[in-house]
């Protein structure tokens, strides 16, 4: 799972750059600084979350930056796609991680009524105000309650390409939706199929929906839908889904089909488009894309790897659609003092 969304239109424009570094914990050790050291020595510090290549690696180095202040040892567990599954049975089993990385708002909302979750220290609550658009406070409260941090955004209504493939199938970036397929069917034609699609990951194909829906439907339709106010049996839902069901049922446009595409996971889906063996023209993903492009497979951001604004489908506006982790310290981890000090560094 990378980030499934927290969306709005309006909320948008906070997607841009939210760095904020965080963290996690897990066994006890004391409470103090041991005679001479740094303040944490002796303790650890579990963080579970959900990245894998080049995101963890560079998660890791705000870690790494945390030990060499404090002196407490990090340990990075992942959590797989099912993070609530994962969180769910580490407390059940009396091993919780100290600090979860949340890529939900409802997730986030869940561990909070569930009683999981300890409120963020006034000083984390004080930065976060000063730095953050109101926007990200309001998304990790609950009940007035402040629990999540948000730390990371990100853009996801970037769909990235491969120049190579536009030049060798002589189209441009697209700049509507029925125009975007159009350009993969080109691309299918001059050798690769249009799209590599991450079917394995269902947030991938959730994304994709969410983009086509809030710019058909528009965004008083989509907050409905997301408020569960408007039935999945909408037309406007089932309008969304055939949009979206006309690209992915397509062999020519996705590659290896739709049973290539349910065995494809995300990093997967990008290694088809920026690998070394091209399997695709185009991958719709965030921004974070780019990172992975450049990090895992050595592309330049600009000339090896574009992206273009996923288009406006029909007569709708083009959508802009945020994500975000918040971090949060879970009250049945066991070093509660050294996670607040995590997310406050």
């Amino acid at each position: 799972m990378r980030r499934p969304s927290i969306n709005r239109r309006t909320a948008a424009a906070a997607s841009a750059a939210l760095t904020l570094a965080v963290g996690a914990t897990a066994c006890g050790g004391t409470t103090g600084p041991a005679s001479g050291g740094k303040p944490l020595d002796g303790q650890t510090v579990t963080v579970a979350g959900v990245w894998t290549g080049s995101e963890q690696k560079n998660f890791r180095k705000v870690l790494d930056a945390f030990t060499e202040e404090t002196g407490a040892k990090t340990v990075f567990e992942p959590t797989g796609d099912n993070v609530s599954t994962y969180v769910g049975s580490k407390i059940e089993g009396g091993r919780a991680p100290d600090v979860a990385m949340v890529p939900q708002v409802g997730v986030l909302q869940q561990f909070a009524k569930e009683g999981w979750l300890a409120p963020l220290s006034k000083k984390a609550t004080t930065t976060a105000s000063a730095n953050l658009a109101s926007v990200w406070k309001e998304y990790g409260t609950v009940d007035k309650t402040y629990y999540g941090l948000y730390f990371k955004a990100a853009h996801k209504s970037t769909v990235w390409y491969s120049p190579s493939a536009f030049e060798q199938a002589g189209v441009a970036e697209p700049k509507s939706y029925t125009e975007m397929v159009k350009t993969g069917r080109t691309i299918a034609d001059s050798g690769l199929p249009g799209f590599s699609v991450a079917g394995e990951d269902g947030w991938t194909l959730t994304d994709w929906f969410e983009n086509i829906y809030l710019s058909q439907a528009g965004p008083e339709k989509y907050d409905q839908l997301a408020a569960h106010t408007l039935p999945w049996t909408d037309a406007s839902v089932v309008k969304a889904l055939t949009t979206l069901g006309e690209v992915f049922k397509d062999k020519q446009l996705v590659a290896g089909g739709a049973a290539g595409a349910l065995r494809t996971d995300f990093p997967g889906s990008v290694e088809q488009v920026f690998g070394p063996e091209p399997k695709a023209g185009m991958v719709y993903e965030g921004d974070f894309v780019g990172g992975m492009a450049k990090d895992d497979f050595g592309k330049k951001l600009g000339e090896d790897a574009k992206f273009f604004p996923f288009p406006a489908v029909d007569s709708g506006k083009a959508p802009v659609v945020s994500g975000g982790d918040a971090a949060v310290v879970l009250k049945d981890g066991k070093n509660q003092k050294a996670a607040h000090q995590l997310l406050e560094f």
